[in-house]
C-alpha cells in the first residue's frame, strides 16, 4: 500500500516538462528536513492521508486522461510499493516522473525495463542536508532526467557549480537552478550564470506559484 496525502491534475510547475498537464500523486513522509521546504505539511504526522494500492492509483491515473504522472512528496521513494506503482503506470502508457530529494539510491528504478524519469534535487549547504546526498546517483542519469539545485546564497551557487563540473552534469541531463524564496533573488542566479558562462544550465521559476497563490495546495 502507498500513503497518499493528495492527488490532483494540474500543470507541471517546474522541470523539463514545465507547463504540461500532469496527474500528481503526493506521498506522505520525508527523510530530510530542509528549512525552506514548501511541502513540510506532507511529512507531518498530523496530516491526513489515505492508503491506496498500486492498482487503485493506476486506475485513477487512467481515468484522468492525462499522459504525464508526477510522483512527489514528501519523498516518494520511501514508499515500499513505489516500484510496483511505477511499473503499472508505465505499462499503462504513462510517462512517469519522480521528484526525489537526492538522498535515496536510484539504481533499482533506473534498471527497470520501463524506466521512469528522475527529477533529482541536490541539497546545497544552506539546506543543512547536503551530507545525505547520494552522489552515486549521478552515474545513473540520462538526458531525460533533471538535477535541480535550490540555492539560498552565493555559497550555495558556488557549491552547485563545483558539483556540476565534477560530475559533468550538463553533458548527462537537464540542470536547473532555482532560488529559495526570500533568501536569494533570481536575478542573482542569472548574474552567477553569466559570470561563469553556464551554458546548458537553466533558471527555473515555479510556474504554479505565479499562476496561483504560492501556498495553495492541489495545483
Amino acid at each position: 500500500m502507498l500513503n497518499v496525502v493528495e492527488k490532483f491534475v494540474s500543470i507541471n510547475g517546474e522541470g523539463a516538462h514545465a507547463g504540461e498537464l500532469a496527474a500528481f500523486i503526493r506521498f506522505k513522509g520525508c527523510n530530510l528536513s530542509c528549512p525552506y521546504c514548501d511541502t513540510k505539511w506532507a511529512s507531518s504526522s498530523a496530516t491526513d492521508s489515505e492508503e491506496y494500492s498500486a492498482e487503485q492509483l493506476t486506475l485513477w491515473a487512467k481515468k484522468t486522461g492525462i499522459h504525464n504522472v508526477t510522483l512527489t512528496g514528501g519523498e516518494p521513494l520511501l514508499q515500499k510499493d513505489i516500484t510496483e506503482l511505477i511499473t503499472k503506470l508505465t505499462q499503462n502508457g504513462h510517462r512517469v516522473e519522480i521528484e526525489t530529494n537526492g538522498s535515496v539510491a536510484l539504481d533499482e528504478l533506473a534498471s527497470l525495463a520501463n524506466r521512469p524519469v528522475f527529477t533529482m534535487d541536490y541539497k546545497l549547504p544552506s539546506s543543512k542536508m547536503e551530507r545525505f546526498m547520494q552522489r552515486d546517483n549521478f552515474s545513473l542519469l540520462i538526458p531525460s532526467d533533471t538535477v535541480k539545485f535550490v540555492a539560498g546564497s552565493e555559497e550555495d551557487l558556488e557549491a552547485a557549480l563545483e558539483v556540476i563540473e565534477q560530475y559533468d552534469l550538463t553533458e548527462k541531463c537537464h540542470v536547473y537552478f532555482s532560488a529559495v524564496f526570500g533568501k536569494l533573488e533570481s536575478s542573482e542566479i542569472v548574474r552567477f550564470m553569466l559570470q561563469h558562462k553556464l551554458n546548458n544550465v537553466r533558471l527555473q521559476l515555479q510556474i504554479h506559484k505565479i499562476i496561483w497563490e504560492p501556498s495553495r495546495r492541489g495545483v
